[in-house]
């Protein structure tokens, strides 16, 4: 059985990328969520209605010791499984300004961001290793390409994991494993809910916010086969936000 792993998959921009990976592969499609069951199972669901195998896998991304226990029980309880796809797409913001920001804002968020992408990632890369196929794809942040001002702890997050993108896919690339970031600006879900879109759609070229299923597309295509050539590579996906 091979399988596709998405973190942060009961929602927004991870419940498309599920859907989407069930429509285009025969992944069987590994939804992790942190807390909120109920809409892990109604992404299930989804992909379900697509055809498709799905499970949902509970843990915290940014608590090593859970990531492990449940990967380690999954992979006893389905012996011989591969997981050839990780999306990394577990994340959470705090924002304020840098100057007033208490300390747990800035680790939760650096925790979930980046020792999140290092805790699945370096759990599972062995086995991709040995198997010399995979593909590993880090849903990053306009903010962490160029910086937004109240995300400091967000930017600084995602930014790393792209520099980590970069470096990895340079160690792994012989073993024919793609590692690839996708960099969304605003898209239409629950963490930009909040935000002012008729005045931020001004600042944006194509004149209005992206849609989960547009990020859940390229994902798609970096996931495939077609996408072999391509590592490395941090692609944005922002409207044209800025060039």
């Amino acid at each position: 059985m091979k399988c596709a792993l998405v973190t942060g998959g009961s929602r927004g921009i991870g419940k498309a990328i599920c859907t989407k990976l069930a429509e285009d592969t025969s992944y069987h499609i590994l939804i992790n969520y942190h807390s909120n069951k109920t809409e892990a199972e109604n992404t299930l669901k989804l992909v379900k209605e697509l055809g498709n195998t799905g499970e949902i896998i509970q843990f915290d991304v940014a608590n090593a010791d859970a990531v492990k226990n449940a990967l380690d029980q999954w992979m006893q309880n389905n012996e011989g499984a591969i997981i050839e796809v990780i999306v990394n797409n577990a994340g959470i913001t705090k924002d304020g300004l840098f100057m007033w920001m208490p300390a747990e804002d800035w680790h939760q968020v650096i925790n979930t961001s980046l020792n999140g992408f290092f805790n699945v990632t370096n759990h599972l890369i062995q086995k991709m290793l040995s198997n010399r196929y995979g593909r590993i794809i880090n849903i990053v942040s306009v903010s962490g390409v160029k910086g937004t001002p109240g995300q400091t702890n967000y930017s600084a997050a995602k930014g790393a994991v792209v520099a980590a993108t970069k470096a990895l896919a340079q160690e792994v690339g012989k073993r024919k494993i793609t590692v690839n970031a996708v960099a969304p600006g605003f898209v239409n879900s629950d963490m930009t809910a909040n935000l002012d879109e008729k005045e931020l759609k001004k600042m944006i070229p194509v004149n209005r916010f992206g849609e989960a299923e547009e990020v859940a597309d390229l994902v798609s295509f970096l996931a495939s086969k077609k996408a072999s050539y391509i590592t490395g590579e941090v692609i944005n996906i922002n409207g044209g936000i800025y060039s």
